[in-house]
């Protein structure tokens, strides 16, 4: 197993082979009882839940833990004097496995008492280490409660709303798959953690509560000003619009857009506090028609706006505090010049569904005693979906909807609705619908990420919530697009023909890497998290056998279009007997920030088993 760590030792066993699909149905053990917890109708206990599957799905796959005979995945805790136990619903070979309760016996022949998701992570965070820290058990559990205490206000927000949502009649499709992610990240401890958020401020500032909100703004003397712009117009002038009302800024000044959150975290920060008093840093207030948070929270939309704002945000959520970097920001204007140079011309003369949703301008402050993040700077990301358009967040069209109790039937998700639509609509039976969606889906998403990584040499950290996907009228994949300005690998393999399409690329980005490197990110991003993350909701919300779904994911990685991109991961994909997985849980039980440090150590990854060549 390779793990890329600091601080205490991982005790973590090595990996088993994951246990082969069946040709029926890849599920392990007695069949799914008839109720589902959760679908459970307090939202408190299917919060609970949705928290201890996330745990141990993550345990079982950065350790390679499988279920025994009789269907329990069984952990032994406490140094082996007690164990912890939980039936499994489903066992995916993507990794998307459902579990029912869990319980933990002290001994054998112990009765087994039901225990939490607290409990549960505070013994796996302690069974992961020979010498646990104290304080990062104590951490990932309190992280642990927040989150299923604000995922219990999301399923109780989502099954007494009645009124219309907001946005009025510009509300996007693109706007409802962002606030689709109601128990976040199915790999991730800790999906909906937001330590610093009250219960006020999370509604107002939740994508998921349907939040909105004004900005607050701060004007900023120019000889402080920092902008950026790859398009005609200033950044300061875009800004200055979005404001709403000109007048409010002083002479001389230009406007700064701030999460309102983070405006008030930032006026107890030395350096912006004496901005402040001196004058050169003008605190104007809340201004403006309300912003919508997207699914990454501090990303903001308003129908009807060109632009979206890309904002710093000094919380943690999940792993890391969400401040912009000045290389990224550099990054987004790299890129869009980038494409600009011509090779767009070329990837949409390829893949004409396809394109990178551009962060073509920021705007911040320079002063020395602000450091790197400063807090201050701001993305000015482009708006390209109409009001009408069909483009769904890729993790929130698979995320799972648990509204209430349906019985028998399985949790459902925006893209279950719409795969049984379609197959009620063309007569067809539902896993066939499925098998052609997913390789339609393919053809549209994922083959044109390939192209741009073997052709061009760049490669896209392609999860599921960086990705979006364009639906035709019917439901069917037509397109789809990339947003992220962190998530750029520029190939140092590839230097010399991307440096001659733009001079001087790279230079303030740091964004070149190793090929290796590369190959080792791409493979979990792309590979794993978002198309076996794909193939593991469609199976676990039984849509499709996922066995069929891999010998799909085969066909398509060997057809001659794939081939033709020249990528490395296919191959990989095709023949590896493991491949390079993060592990979040292991991550957050080491207290990595997933921003600092190089690229290669930010997070630990494992080895696990690969499905796909074994399918």
């Amino acid at each position: 197993m390779s793990t890329a760590l600091t601080g205490a030792p991982l005790h973590v066993p090595a990996p088993r082979p994951a246990p082969a699909p069946t040709a029926t149905a890849p599920t392990a053990g007695p069949a799914p009882a008839p109720s589902d917890r959760l679908l459970h109708p307090d939202p408190s206990v299917a919060a609970e839940q949705a928290a201890l599957e996330a745990l141990l799905r993550c345990w079982a796959r950065e350790t390679g833990a499988a279920p025994g005979p009789d269907g329990y995945l069984r952990i032994a805790v406490l140094g082996g004097a007690a164990r912890l136990s939980a039936p499994v619903r489903h066992w995916s070979p993507a990794g998307w496995h459902r579990f029912g309760p869990a319980t933990l016996a002290a001994g054998e022949g112990t009765a087994d008492a039901p225990v939490d998701a607290v409990t549960t992570a505070a013994l796996l965070a302690a069974a992961a280490a020979d010498r646990p820290d104290p304080g990062q058990v104590a951490d990932l559990a309190a992280r642990v409660a927040d989150s299923v205490v604000r995922t219990a206000d999301i399923l109780a927000h989502h099954r007494a709303a009645t009124a219309p949502l907001p946005g009025g009649p510009e509300r996007s499709e693109f706007l409802a798959a962002e606030q689709s992610l109601l128990l976040g990240h199915p790999m991730h401890p800790t999906p909906k953690s937001r330590d610093g958020l009250g219960p006020a401020q999370s509604a107002a500032y939740s994508p998921e509560l349907h939040g909105s909100f004004q900005l607050h703004w701060y004007a900023v003397d120019r000889d402080l000003l920092a902008a950026g712009s790859a398009v005609p117009e200033s950044a300061d002038r875009i800004t200055a619009r979005l404001l709403d009302d000109p007048a409010l800024l002083p002479p001389g000044t230009a406007a700064l857009p701030l999460h309102p959150w983070q405006a008030r975290e930032l006026a107890h920060r030395p350096a912006v506090a004496e901005l402040l008093a001196e004058g050169r840093l003008h605190d104007l207030g809340p201004a403006g028609d309300p912003w919508y948070p997207t699914s990454s929270v501090r990303t903001v939309y308003r129908p009807g706006t060109p632009w979206m704002l890309k904002l710093s945000l000094g919380l943690r959520i999940t792993n890391s505090r969400r401040e912009n970097l000045r290389k990224e920001l550099h990054r987004g204007l790299e890129m869009h010049r980038l494409l600009e140079s011509g090779l767009a011309d070329e990837w949409r003369a390829a893949h004409p569904g396809f394109d990178i949703v551009r962060d073509p301008a920021w705007i911040g402050v320079d002063h020395p005693g602000l450091g790197d993040p400063g807090g201050l700077d701001t993305v000015l990301r482009a708006q390209p979906f109409a009001p009408g358009e069909r483009a769904y967040c890729v993790a929130g069209l698979v995320a799972e909807r648990p509204h209430g109790a349906r019985g028998a039937d399985p949790v459902p998700s925006r893209l279950g609705d719409l795969l049984r639509a379609l197959a009620a609509r063309t007569g067809r039976p539902l896993p066939t619908v499925t098998a052609e969606w997913f390789l339609r889906y393919l053809d549209a998403v994922v083959l044109p990420v390939l192209w741009l990584d073997g052709v061009a040499g760049i490669a896209l950290e392609a999860h599921q919530q960086n990705s979006l996907v364009l639906l035709d009228a019917a439901g069917w994949p037509e397109g789809g697009r990339y947003r992220d300005n962190q998530g750029y690998y520029y190939r140092l393999g590839a230097a010399d023909r991307l440096t001659a399409r733009l001079p001087g690329l790279g230079a303030r980005s740091d964004t070149f890497l190793d090929d290796p490197v590369i190959d080792h990110h791409f493979a979990y991003y792309l590979g794993i998290n978002h198309v076996l993350g794909l193939v593991g909701a469609l199976g676990s919300q039984q849509l499709a056998d996922e066995a069929v779904l891999l010998a799909a994911l085969r066909r398509f990685l060997t057809g001659p279009a794939v081939t033709a991109t020249g990528s490395a991961l296919p191959g990989l994909l095709l023949d590896a007997p493991t491949l390079p997985c993060k592990a979040n849980l292991l991550t957050r039980i080491q207290g990595l920030d997933e921003l600092v440090g190089p690229v290669a150590t930010q997070s630990v990854y494992v080895d696990i088993p690969n499905p796909v060549a074994g399918a």
